[in-house]
């Protein structure tokens, strides 16, 4: 939950602070400067809660090592996304990333890991019911951001006219 509200969070600050100061309406690029914080936050869990990360990953070898790359990866598809000329093929990437992250969510919540305790106390099956419709809003969310061509929003006269480019 604490990722969505990092993402809305800096998505409506951006758009307000790029309005007050541009009076336009950057919808792609304060998706991706949202989702850039979004990630370095959970980068930051990964480094944090390495155990527990590992857990939902215990079916694989070398968890500890893949979690902590997997930090690195996040801090990185961070910056790609800030890139103008990396954004998009940063974007594909993350689309694949939270595609393969899904397996390990749902072997958290079947063995109701949780991760930031490291052990199985975790929310169990009903947490799939939050994280599938989450990475799926990732998913579009880098999509619509990153790779998609956005229209951009913008007021072209002091009687509030817009147009679309």
């Amino acid at each position: 939950m604490e990722t969505l509200i990092v993402l809305f969070g800096v998505f409506t600050a951006t758009l307000l602070i790029i309005w007050l100061t541009t009076k336009r309406l950057e919808l792609s690029f304060a998706g991706r400067v949202a989702m850039a914080l979004m990630l370095i936050f959970t980068a930051i869990g990964h480094f944090t809660f390495t155990k527990g990360m590992a857990m939902m990953i215990s079916f694989l070898p070398w968890a500890n090592a893949i979690v902590i790359t997997t930090g690195i990866i996040e801090l990185i598809a961070a910056i790609g996304l800030l890139l103008p000329k990396t954004k998009i093929l940063t974007g594909k990437l993350l689309i694949l990333f939270f595609i393969l992250l899904l397996p390990a969510n749902i072997f958290a919540a079947r063995h109701n890991i949780n991760l930031q305790a490291a052990d199985y106390t975790g929310k169990g099956l009903s947490y799939l019911w939050l994280r599938i419709p989450m990475q799926l809003l990732f998913i579009a969310w880098v999509y619509f951001s990153a790779i998609r061509n956005q229209s951009k929003i913008k007021i072209v006269n002091q009687e509030n006219a817009h147009h679309l480019y």
